[in-house]
């Protein structure tokens, strides 16, 4: 890099008693090396580093609540484990089991099925070799609906979230 100085003399008469002229430099700023605004100067002209860049500003932010994890999409949370309780209305049978859900599948030790993001279940299993299928909705932290099973009883459950 090619530094110039620009410069000016310019005789002026001291404030003091003796009438000798004084001569002054002076010089264009930032024209003795460096640039304008460099705290470190040099006579070269040269630095190695670039100077630091201002923080940039970012757009603000929205103030917004992150979305909660819904079991389908968009409605309610229905993740978790879920106690089911079902009673036979043409058999005298009851049956407990806890099924887990994760987004919009339902899974338990003797089968699975679906939860819509607006709580609607349908699904089905088997038990001692006896078929089920099942539907029904959940609501908040409780469920209920019927099933059907393939050796002829039909019944009730209901649902609570644990």
């Amino acid at each position: 890099m090619t530094c110039s100085v620009q410069a000016a003399t310019t005789d002026r008469l001291s404030n003091s008693t003796s009438a000798a002229p004084v001569r002054i430099m002076l010089a264009q700023s930032g024209s003795m090396g460096g640039t304008i605004g460099n705290q470190e100067k040099s006579l070269s002209g040269s630095r190695d580093a670039e100077p630091a860049r201002p923080a940039q500003r970012s757009a603000p932010k929205e103030n917004r609540k992150p979305a909660a994890a819904s079991g389908g999409g968009g409605g309610g949370n229905y993740d978790g484990a879920w106690s089911i309780s079902s009673a036979g209305i043409t058999c005298s049978d009851t049956f407990r089991e806890t099924v887990v859900v994760r987004g919009t599948r339902m899974t338990g030790n003797y089968g699975g099925g679906s939860v819509s993001a607006s709580g609607s279940v349908s699904g089905s299993g088997n038990y001692n070799g006896v078929g089920v299928t099942s539907q029904g909705r959940f609501s908040g932290r409780s469920g209920s609906g019927t099933f059907q099973r393939s050796d002829g009883c039909h019944g009730r459950w209901t649902a609570s979230k644990q």
